[in-house]
Formats: C-alpha cells, sequence, structure tokens
C-alpha cells in the first residue's frame, strides 16, 4: 500500500459546494459512507472481560460493542427486535445476558433471543431464531476498537496495511483514558475533516502551532484509506511560557524514542476518525455529522498508566494547547460553511499543502458517485 509521493502529480479538485449544504445528501452519506467504512467506537480498556460492553455510534446509527464468554468482541445495532429501543448506554457490565430496559425482551451475548416477559401475549410462538439482535462486524486496531455495519466490508487490517506497525510503539492498548470530551462545530463534517487534513492554514490562522512547529518540514502522506502527517516542532524555543515548558518538559512515554519527542503525528482513516500521537499521550477523534451544517465530535485521551507529577503537568499543557486551537478551529470551519452559501462560488485550485484536501474530496466523490 504505497504512499502518494510524486509532488508533480495533478491534484483533484475539492468538492463542489452544494455537497456541503444539500439535505438530501444527509442520509445518502450515512449509507453509502458511514455504514459502509470503520467506524471508531472506542477503547479496549471498557471492555476488560466477558460481559463488559461499550455504545457509540456508527454515523447516525447506535451501535454496541461487548465481550462474549469466550472473550471475543461481538458488535450489534444497538436496537432491540420488539419495540426499537435502545438496549445499551454509556458502557458497563451485562449479568449474563442483554436484558432490554422497555420491556424486558433478553438477548444471548452471540444475539439470540432467549426470553420475552408474558410470551403467550403475542398470540403465538415467538420465532425466536429470527428474532435475534442485528449484528455488525468489529475489529480491534493497536487497542481502539471499531465497527463496520457492511457485512461484507474488507477487513479494516486489510485496509490500513502497514498503519498498525507504525502505530505499534505508542501502545495504545496498554493505555488508560483520562480527560473525555465532546461538543459540536457549526459547520458540515466534511468542512472539519478538510480543516483537520490541512496545514496550510496554520501560518494564519494558529499562532501557537505556528510558534510550536516547524511549519516548513510538515508533511503529508497520502495512503489509499488513511493519511499520515508528521509535525516536528521547532528547535528555537517558542516565546509562550505554556508552549516553552511544554518543550522542556516533556517526557516520551514508554516505547518512544526521542525523535519521537520531537514530533507530533496526526493520522486520519478515513472518513471521519483521527489519532493525534503525541509524546506524552494519545488523542482520538470521532467527527459525527448532525445536520447538514453541524458535526459532533467525541474525543478521547490516552496517556501511560505510570504518568508521573511532572508528565501529567506537561499532559494538562498539551491539552490547553489544543483547546486553544480547537477553539480557532471552530471559527475557522463556521466562516467557511456561511461563505460555501455564497451563489455561484466554486472552489478556487487548492495548493500542494492541501493534497490531503484533494484526496479526502476523491474518496467523498466515489462513494457518492452513483448518486452524484
Amino acid at each position: 500500500m504505497a504512499a502518494v509521493t510524486d509532488v508533480q502529480a495533478p491534484l483533484g479538485e475539492a468538492l463542489e459546494p452544494r455537497l456541503y449544504l444539500d439535505p438530501e445528501l444527509i442520509e445518502l452519506e450515512q449509507e453509502r459512507i458511514f455504514e459502509r467504512t470503520w467506524q471508531l467506537i472506542g477503547h479496549v480498556s471498557a471492555l476488560p472481560g466477558p460481559g463488559s460492553y461499550t455504545t457509540g455510534f456508527a454515523g447516525s446509527q447506535p451501535v454496541l460493542v461487548l465481550r462474549d464468554e469466550a472473550n471475543s468482541l461481538r458488535a450489534y445495532r444497538n436496537v432491540c427486535r420488539h419495540r426499537g429501543s435502545c438496549l445499551l448506554s454509556g458502557s458497563g457490565q451485562c449479568k449474563g445476558a442483554i436484558r432490554c430496559r422497555y420491556h424486558g425482551w433478553t438477548y444471548k451475548f452471540d444475539g439470540t433471543l432467549i426470553g420475552a416477559p408474558e410470551a403467550l401475549q403475542f398470540g403465538k410462538r415467538l420465532d425466536k431464531p429470527a428474532l435475534g439482535l442485528m449484528p455488525a462486524r468489529v475489529e480491534e486496531l493497536c487497542g481502539l476498537i471499531f465497527v463496520n455495519l457492511d457485512p461484507d466490508a474488507v477487513p479494516l487490517a486489510e485496509l490500513v496495511g502497514d498503519l498498525p506497525g507504525r502505530l505499534a510503539r505508542y501502545r495504545i492498548g496498554e493505555l488508560e483514558p483520562f480527560a473525555p470530551g465532546g461538543g459540536t462545530q457549526p459547520a458540515n463534517w466534511k468542512v472539519v475533516a478538510e480543516n483537520y487534513l490541512e496545514g496550510y492554514h496554520i501560518p494564519i490562522a494558529h499562532p501557537g502551532l505556528m510558534r510550536m512547529l516547524d511549519y516548513k518540514h510538515y508533511d503529508t502522506e497520502l495512503h489509499e484509506h488513511y493519511a499520515w502527517i508528521d509535525a516536528p516542532l521547532r528547535d528555537k524555543p517558542s516565546s509562550n511560557r505554556l508552549e516553552r515548558l511544554y518543550a522542556q518538559l516533556v517526557t516520551p512515554m514508554p516505547g518512544l524514542t526521542e525523535a519521537d519527542r520531537r514530533t507530533w503525528h496526526y493520522v486520519f482513516i478515513y472518513p471521519n476518525t483521527t489519532i493525534d500521537l503525541y509524546p506524552d499521550q494519545v488523542n482520538t477523534w470521532q467527527m459525527l455529522p448532525d445536520g447538514v451544517g453541524r458535526t459532533r465530535d467525541v474525543f478521547a485521551s490516552y496517556r501511560s498508566t505510570h504518568s508521573g507529577p511532572r508528565t501529567r503537568a506537561v499532559q494538562w499543557i498539551n491539552q490547553r494547547v489544543n483547546t486553544l486551537v480547537l477553539d480557532e478551529d471552530i471559527d475557522l470551519v463556521g466562516n467557511v460553511q456561511l461563505g460555501l452559501r455564497t451563489r455561484g462560488y466554486r472552489c478556487g485550485p487548492l495548493s500542494r499543502r492541501e493534497s490531503a484536501v484533494a484526496w479526502f474530496a476523491d474518496r467523498v466523490r466515489a462513494d457518492l458517485a452513483e448518486a452524484l
């Protein structure tokens, strides 16, 4: 799975404005993108043993993941086959079976319906084999749990090629969660994704990042199903006290090298999952469409279980710096969403620093091709 390395190769065009504005595309994207791609659900720490479960979303679709009696991962659409109630919420432990909190229909961990209160009231014998839970595909990638609602989906491990090897030294599965978060952004999810995928706006819009990062060596490497971004830190100390303290105090997590201490790496797995690799922590972000002009964010952070006071202070600085960047980005994407409504507007040419925007646009167009 070779990276795109020819800097002279012609870039594709950005998406046309209507793809960010048309309400009729919302369900189409759900069906052709989010229900056919691998969607991040969470971290293996939420599933420590048999009966443990966690819930999340594949686009708009509620899903649940649990460990069965053999400690294997299983995933289902999070819906009772009786009247449509979501079966479980959050994360927790099932006591031997999955029981709907609405009418008490009960399922084995393999999805089989095993009980319904007052079953004789249904007038005939329930066809329990036909009323089992609706399954989904599930895989673990370096300690992160992904699901896919398409039963014929290509395995995630095949799609991402060498990515597990590149993530291995971060030992994500051994890290502990801290500082979960979430929120919304006032823009279409594709605007949010494209903003993440390019560093061209950093010198103008992110003064903090510009002080910290060696922009000339900010580099994007494109693969078929994921993008890898290297963001090396400057040798020159930042003029900002917090940023300067971060560079001085940060210590690589176990398994990382001195080179990792000097570089931030960003991973974007198509269509809407990011993994941010820092020397002191790993952050994930799932971008979920919430209507045509809003995106719901699900953030999670993970750190070594051996993080001492100094490292925790560094992690706080990291979170603080990135919160400021997020606030700047929220303003930027909201402004883009507003501008896209301009009648007669079409996107101009893309810079080489926006190669991942072109890559993303090509992927979206391919997924929606039949309808477009």
